[in-house]
């Protein structure tokens, strides 16, 4: 079936696969994002997989965009179905003048009709069961076979392709010819049957010179192995555990003794999460640069030890890779739901160091940046990425490191300085920033070799009284001024716009490309993405300059909208929130959308009436 054919559109369009998991297709999907890529053009790739290990349907999105945009599309040009189960639903996500690609060695049911869609069937299954034998290499090579066909009708260079197998499999160089088999059935069908290129297609371009593509969880893990982090604990949970992964895929390169080979880390898998922060304080105390990596679920069973490290000011760095909901839920999809809980975590008066990187690059950045706040605080610092950072391919610049970074270790005090004073005091403020001075066990017989939490005078005695733990609340509510003054500052782009946009994370991709799309129809936004918590003065300042100030955030509740309020002096009534929240990554059309339907109406009652 044929309709009408879509604008020629170069290096802008989106193409969506539908699979069902465990059958090998992320190797293909990811082959070609990679080899656009490579022709030099700017992508995104955005994987939405199901929780079950195998046998449920899953997507991966490929967004070309020439624009270099970083945000998921909304609208689907060209989909590869290749699970009838998802057939109907899949066809429905293409837009008006798309391409539907199925696996026409089964006839395609009637119902799918769409005019308004060209449908192209590439029989799949026959050409490998032509070629291949036996059935996992039967389905593992019709996953590539469509990697062939995407080639010609798109106008990927075959070469490049060649060149990525050959990196992949440089260890088994007889997966390169098998694959590469396939690949070259997909293209030469594709090019003896159809019109190729389609008009989607790609050009060789030079936008991604000095980038790279990675995905945060990598990222993350190799800015703890740059940051010095010795020690990782942690109990398996998703989105998170592929960090601990990286962290340790790094270290074992990184962190082995050249003369013994012994390691120079240590990764332990905790029984729970409760565990795991436990063993990540413990180390702290002992002067190690440890951390743990987790989910909201994790975040929660962590509370009472997060509150012990906050009142015993010991550091330790958490990464929150936040997901969608509590316990299984949709443990696989992506938002921005523990920000408050973040904030606030464990029981009394706590206010938790919060970091908020808006991609790889930044949490790789943020890394080190954690673990000197961690140990200059000398509290907790939770770095809050998200699924769509961690486990999703970006593109990045290259990454940037300083042989002259020297960790911050803070107001540690060391055998010499402690032999010059009568008595050290653990909790007293010396130079009233809020933080005091502390030792590591074992340096002097005048160091601390126990920590109480939140029971203790500012001399580190225990105590019920009233005024001497008040006065150890006070220095902590001063020291979290001191931290607003010390977390990474807001990125602002202001021209003194009356409006503006405020966001943190990966919502900032959607933003960016909504504010280009606003500005070319007349409507001009300042933004402001804000980078840590607790907020300091800028984040105060940009608010006051605004009087309608837009929030966009990917969660329900509005919870950025809550800390700006209870955390500054922003009057409530001047932020509109923006809220996306059903697990998929947020797209600039949403931002559009929301910041239409509050300024469409106001322009409107402005405009002059005719009499």
């Amino acid at each position: 079936m044929s309709a009408a054919r879509a604008q020629d559109r170069v290096n802008d369009f989106v193409i969506k696969i539908a699979t069902v998991n465990g059958t090998g297709s992320a190797s293909a999907n990811g082959l070609l994002m990679k080899a656009i890529f490579r022709s030099g053009v700017p992508v995104v790739g955005k994987n939405y997989f199901p929780s079950n290990i195998q046998g449920m349907p899953t997507w991966y999105e490929i967004r070309v965009t020439r624009d270099n945009y970083r945000a998921r599309a909304g609208q689907v040009d060209i989909m590869v179905a290749l699970n009838a189960e998802t057939y109907i639903r899949d066809l429905q996500d293409v837009g008006s003048g798309g391409y539907f690609i199925y696996d026409s060695t089964w006839p395609r049911p009637a119902l799918l009709k769409r005019e308004d869609v060209t449908v192209l069937g590439v029989p799949l299954a026959r050409l490998v069961n032509d070629n291949f034998q036996g059935v996992r290499t039967r389905i593992l090579m019709k996953n590539i076979c469509y990697a062939g066909a995407l080639a010609a009708l798109c106008n990927i260079d075959l070469e490049i392709i060649r060149g990525l197998l050959a990196e992949t499999y440089a260890r088994k160089p007889q997966l390169v010819d098998s694959n590469m088999q396939a690949i070259q059935l997909g293209y030469d069908y594709a090019r003896a049957n159809f019109a190729c290129p389609l008009p989607l297609k790609v050009e060789k371009l030079d936008a991604t010179a000095g980038q790279i593509v990675i995905d945060g969880n990598t990222a993350a893990g190799l800015g703890c192995v740059y940051a010095g982090a010795t020690v990782g604990a942690w109990y398996p949970i998703t989105p998170s555990t592929s960090l601990m992964d990286s962290f340790k895929s790094f270290a074992d390169k990184l962190r082995i003794d050249p003369e013994t080979g012994r390691r120079n880390y240590v990764m332990i898998q905790a029984e729970d999460e409760l565990a795991s922060i436990g063993m990540v304080i413990g180390a702290a105390w002992n002067g190690a640069r440890a951390f743990t990596a987790t989910s909201g679920p994790g975040i929660s069973l962590m509370q009472e030890f997060i509150g012990l490290a906050y009142y015993a000011e010991v550091p330790a760095v958490i990464w929150d890779v936040q997901r969608v909901g509590p316990s299984t839920g949709m443990p696989t999809r992506t938002q921005q739901c523990d920000l408050t809980s973040a904030a606030y975590a464990s029981h009394g008066d706590t206010r938790h160091v919060c970091l908020y990187p808006a991609d790889p690059k930044e949490c790789f950045e943020f890394a080190p940046v954690a673990f000197d706040l961690a140990e200059r605080l000398q509290t907790p610092v939770l770095v809050l990425s998200d699924l769509d950072i961690g486990m999703n391919d970006w593109v990045c610049p290259e990454f940037k490191w300083s042989e002259a970074y020297q960790p911050d270790r803070g107001k540690v005090l060391g055998k010499e300085q402690l032999d010059k004073i009568e008595k050290f005091w653990r909790y007293y403020d010396h130079d009233g920033d809020g933080i005091p001075q502390r030792t590591l066990p074992g340096v002097s017989p005048k160091a601390a070799y126990f920590t109480r939490g939140s029971g203790h005078t500012q001399y580190g005695g225990y105590t019920e009284d009233s005024k001497e733990y008040q006065i150890v609340l006070d220095r902590l509510k001063k020291k979290s001024v001191t931290a607003g003054k010390l977390v990474p500052k807001p990125v602002i782009d202001s021209r003194n716009n009356r409006a503006a946009i405020v966001a943190v994370g990966s919502s900032d991709g959607a933003v960016q490309e909504a504010l280009a799309k606003l500005h070319a129809r007349g409507v001009h936004l300042d933004y402001m993405r804000i980078r840590g918590f607790p907020f300091g003065e800028e984040v105060e300042q940009f608010l006051d300059a605004h009087g309608l100030i837009f929030i966009v955030e990917q969660n329900r509740d509005a919870q950025l909208r809550a800390l700006l309020i209870l955390e500054t002096a922003v009057e409530k009534t001047r932020l509109r929130s923006i809220l996306h929240y059903n697990g998929l990554p947020i797209t600039a059309g949403a931002v559009i959308d929301g910041v239409l339907a509050e300024i469409e109406p106001q322009q409107r009652a402005a405009a002059p009436r005719a009499v």
